[in-house]
C-alpha cells in the first residue's frame, strides 16, 4: 500500500526493503509457484495457484458438454474456498496473525494429497489428490492479513503485476519511488521462479512422486516461518491476542 502522507513516506524510505514480510511473502511465493507447478505437471492441467483459469474451465466446460472438466474445475474452486474459510477460522481461534499456521495447514494438506495419491495409484488417481492440494493453496493465501482480509495474496499474480505495473508508472511520473514498484515484482519472480524449480524436478522426478516433493518443500517453508515466529511478535505486536480482560480489546 501507497504511504497517505509525506512523513509516511520518508519512515517508509527509512526502513530496509529486505525486511521480515518482504522474506516471508517472497518465500511463500515460491513455495506456491512450486506447488502449482507439481500440481500442474501431476494432473490434467487444472490451477490450483488462481481461480481464473478454473472459472472459465468450469463455465466453458459446460458450453463444450465436458462435464467432467467443468465439474472437476468448479471441485477445485469449492475446495480452494473450504481451505480460505477454514484457515481464516483457525486464524481467528487456534493462532495469532503470523505466516507459520497457514502454513503448517497447508502442510497436513500436501500430506493427504501425496497419500491419497499414493494410495489411487494403482487404480486411477483422478482429482482427488488436486482437491487437497487446491485447499492447502487456497490455505497459504491467507498468510497475510490486516485488518481482517489478505493484504499480500501470495498466489493471485494477476493483481500482483497490475499493482508493479502501477507502481513504475507512478515512480516514473515523479509521483512515487522505487518500493511502490519493488516489493511486487520480488513477489512476481518468486511465484515465478518456484514454478521454474517444480518444472525443472518434474523432468527428473516421477510423475506420481511430485506430490511428495511439494510436501518436502512446504515442510521446509514452515520450518522457516516458524523460525521467524518471534521475530514477526516483535514486529508486530498489533498480531497478538489481546488480553481479553482489558475493556474495549478486539477479540
Amino acid at each position: 500500500m501507497r504511504p497517505t502522507s509525506e512523513d509516511e513516506e520518508t519512515k517508509t524510505a527509512r526502513e530496509p526493503f529486505w525486511e521480515l514480510e518482504m522474506r516471508l511473502s517472497a518465500v511463500l511465493s515460491t513455495l506456491a509457484g512450486f506447488i502449482g507447478a507439481a500440481a500442474y505437471t501431476h494432473s490434467d492441467g487444472y490451477f490450483v495457484t488462481f481461480m481464473t483459469g478454473n472459472t472459465e474451465r468450469a463455465v466453458l466446460g459446460g458450453f463444450n458438454s465436458d462435464w467432467a472438466l467443468a465439474i472437476g474445475a468448479a471441485t477445485i474452486i469449492l475446495c480452494f474456498l473450504m481451505g480460505v474459510f477454514v484457515a481464516s477460522l483457525c486464524r481467528r481461534y487456534l493462532w495469532r496473525n503470523h505466516p507459520h499456521g497457514a502454513t503448517v495447514l497447508t502442510t497436513i494438506a500436501l500430506i493427504f494429497a501425496a497419500i491419497t495419491d499414493h494410495i489411487l495409484a494403482e487404480r486411477g488417481i483422478g482429482l482427488a489428490p488436486i482437491l487437497f492440494v487446491a485447499f492447502g493453496m487456497g490455505s497459504i493465501n491467507t498468510s497475510f492479513v490486516k485488518n481482517g482480509e489478505v493484504s499480500i495474496p501470495v498466489s493471485y499474480v494477476t493483481g500482483t503485476l497490475v499493482k508493479f505495473a502501477q507502481g513504475v508508472e507512478r515512480h516514473l511520473a515523479g509521483g512515487g519511488n522505487v518500493r511502490d514498484w519493488a516489493g511486487y515484482a520480488v513477489q512476481y519472480g518468486s511465484f515465478a521462479l518456484g514454478a521454474l524449480i517444480g518444472g525443472l524436478i518434474s523432468l527428473v522426478v516421477e510423475g506420481r512422486f511430485m506430490l511428495d516433493t511439494a510436501v518436502v518443500a512446504s515442510s521446509l517453508v514452515a520450518g522457516y516461518t516458524w523460525r521467524a515466529d518471534p521475530d514477526w511478535a516483535c514486529e508486530h505486536p498489533d498480531c497478538l491476542p489481546a488480553p481479553k480482560h482489558l475493556p474495549g480489546t478486539r477479540h
